[in-house]
């Protein structure tokens, strides 16, 4: 396949990228690099199944060029991390909201197969764990900007999903769970990162709140492996929405800890209130657990790595950009 994906230079894209090159499948990337970085790609400059665009979403020209090319789209361009949600959150809602829309048109003129990518976040509040996909959807008040996020990625679902039914476009929505692994950057908020760096450097681990909060983390090379074989099944899977995320639930508490162990460390967990850490009257969810059995039903996938492989991967690769003394 010929396939592109927009914020290819992000942490996902880059490692989907990889994958599809290996695999001989041709791949362009367009990102603006708000959030991606260009050494995420670097690697693949001179592949020749390889071509990346710099420009942003919105750009029609480029976009209808590149879409004219693909036979198939997986959009990961988004606004991410909830630090950036909080602090930007007319960004967050233009980038994926009028993206999204002008990323759909396009895909609609040439008939390309379309992945797009949600998130957990969409759950919101909701109680019943674990989440699926069928499920209310319960969100915060509209004057807490953390929620506009999940509604704008929630704006991009019911996109996609009416594109499927009014034009026969063959789109399938994925909702990432935590996904972490190694290059994934801390800048945004993400916690895997974070942990792991401060533990190399013996620093205090942050942890928000009372740290009883609950995740699950998959690794990343677990998420690949899921977006493409959803991708190469246009007939069993589109119009449908997909779970992707581990069922290994931990608190971040027992994650700082394992952190400190798994790296040898001393450092010492430090609690931050969520109102110094975020914006006041910043609301999180308590458990967020995904339910898998559709993806497994329907692909027959299930995550390979549990949290300590996911952990040493992570602490390998950045143990390796630690700066050498003398």
């Amino acid at each position: 396949m010929h396939v592109l994906i927009t914020g290819g230079a992000g942490f996902i894209g880059a490692h989907l990228t990889r994958a599809l090159l290996e695999r001989g499948d041709q791949v362009a990337v367009l990102d603006d690099l708000s959030t991606g970085n260009i050494e995420n790609i670097r690697a693949f400059a001179h592949h020749p199944l390889y071509s990346f665009a710099i420009d942003d979403l919105r750009n029609a020209l480029v976009l209808d060029r590149l879409a004219s090319q693909a036979d198939a789209i997986v959009h990961l361009a988004a606004a991410v991390g909830v630090q950036l949600v909080v602090e930007r959150p007319t960004e967050t809602i233009e980038t994926n909201v009028i993206g999204t829309h002008a990323l759909l048109a396009a895909a609609r003129r040439y008939r390309c197969r379309t992945l797009l990518a949600s998130t957990s976040e969409v759950y919101g509040k909701g109680v019943k764990v674990p989440f699926a996909e069928d499920d209310d959807l319960l969100l915060g008040a509209s004057s807490r900007s953390r929620w506009s996020y999940a509604a704008s990625k929630l704006l991009d679902e019911f996109l996609g999903l009416a594109a499927h039914r009014e034009y026969d476009l063959p789109v399938t929505v994925v909702r990432f769970f935590n996904t972490v692994g190694p290059g994934q950057t801390g800048r945004y908020g993400m916690v895997v990162p974070r942990f792991v760096r401060a533990g190399l450097r013996g620093e205090p681990i942050p942890v928000y709140g009372d740290g009883e909060q609950s995740r699950c983390f998959c690794h990343v090379r677990d998420t690949v492996r899921a977006v493409i074989d959803l991708l190469d099944r246009p007939e069993q899977t589109s119009g449908e929405i997909y779970n992707i995320g581990s069922s290994q639930e931990v608190t971040i508490n027992q994650l700082a800890q394992t952190v400190i162990d798994r790296t040898g460390s001393r450092s010492a967990v430090q609690y931050i209130p969520y109102n110094e850490a975020y914006a006041p009257g910043f609301e999180d969810m308590r458990r967020r657990v995904p339910d898998t059995t559709k993806v497994h039903g329907a692909i027959g996938w299930t995550p390979k790595h549990n949290l300590i492989q996911i952990l040493d991967d992570v602490i390998d690769y950045e143990r390796l950009r630690l700066p050498q003394a003398g």
